[in-house]
Formats: structure tokens, sequence, C-alpha cells
């Protein structure tokens, strides 16, 4: 009988043990950042899907810069082609690699809208201009998932890293999640020069 009542008193003091040990936290933490990296991979998703007709827009009344219509295409296939997961973005390297992709992707773009500068008829065409407000905005939602997908992370980081929540993290196996990071911190560090 003593020792029944005693296997339940401790297991009923091991369950008060876990149950501030933060795994639930952890857990649900965990989640919200993969819920975050969701809502970026979806933003990043409609980008890629506006792309298509904002070149075919542009080819319109563009038809001899096939250069930048290449590249933007490339850069959009090589987007494509990496698939990322939840799980993928706890991995520094498919992170920078997804990164590097979708930082060609914005170059490519960026390049193709100087293309649209050139020509005043494209600027005034209202199909283009509704599908470069679209562009904008959802550039701008790209900005605004990233921030929320650093902010979960740095709050699943942080915890994992505090004691005694980093002897839970490291008897389950968790790690700190990988970020997004600036490809050139030097270049954006620095004022840009404007000369007149």
């Amino acid at each position: 009988m003593f020792k029944k009542w005693l296997a339940t008193l401790a297991l009923i003091t091991s369950m008060f043990a876990l149950s501030g040990c933060g795994y639930n936290t952890m857990q649900s933490q965990d989640e919200a950042a993969n819920a975050a990296w969701s809502e970026v991979l979806n933003q990043y998703q409609r980008r890629a899907d506006l792309i298509p007709n904002l070149v075919n827009t542009v080819k319109g009344y563009a038809k001899h810069e096939e250069e930048v219509f290449t590249r933007v295409t490339e850069a959009r296939s090589k987007v494509g082609s990496i698939q990322m997961t939840a799980e993928d973005a706890t991995d520094p390297e498919k992170v920078k690699q997804y990164q590097q992709a979708q930082g060609e992707l914005s170059s490519a773009l960026s390049r193709l809208l100087v293309v649209s500068e050139n020509y005043p008829q494209l600027k005034a065409d209202q199909n283009f201009r509704d599908l470069q407000a679209q562009l904008e905005g959802t550039e701008n939602r790209i900005s605004l998932a990233r921030n929320n997908y650093i902010k979960s992370v740095q709050t699943y980081n942080t915890t994992i890293r505090q004691f005694p929540q980093n002897i839970t993290a490291k008897i389950f196996g968790m790690k700190t999640r990988a970020n997004f990071t600036v490809e050139n911190e030097a270049a954006v560090s620095t004022s840009p020069k404007v000369a007149f």
C-alpha cells in the first residue's frame, strides 16, 4: 500500500515538474513559428503568381528587353524549385538558399520595373498599374509576414535558451530555429550617396 501511495505521489510530482518545465510553451511557440513561416511562404507564392501577368504585360510594350524577361523567368523558376516546409525552416542552410533565391527574384523584378520606366505607354496601361499596385502590396505583405516570423522565432529561441527550459529543450532535442538575415549586411549598413 505504501509503495502504491509513493508511486502515485511520484507520478503527481513529476506531472507538476513537467508542467513547469516549459515543454508546452515551447511546443506552442514552435507551432506559432511554423504558422508564421507558412504565411511567409503564402506571400512569396502570391508574388510568384503575379509575376507571369506582370511579365506578359510588359512584354507587349518592350519586346526587345528579352534578357530581362529571361532573368525574371529563371529567378521565378529557381524560387519554385526550392520547396520549403515548416521543418525546413529549422535548417539554417535551407533558409539561406531560400532567401538567396528570393533575393534574386526581387532583383530581377526590380530590373523589370526599371525597364517599364522607359515606356510611358506601359506606365499608363491600367493592367500594368493594377499589377504593379498588387505587387507593391504583396511586397508589403511579405515584409510583414517576415517580420512576424522573425518575432516568433525570437520568442521560441529565447524560451529554449533560458534556464530551466534549456534543459527540457535538450532532453527533447529542440534546437534554435534559423531566422531571416540580410544578404549583404555591409551594403545596407551604409547610407546611400545622393548627388544632384
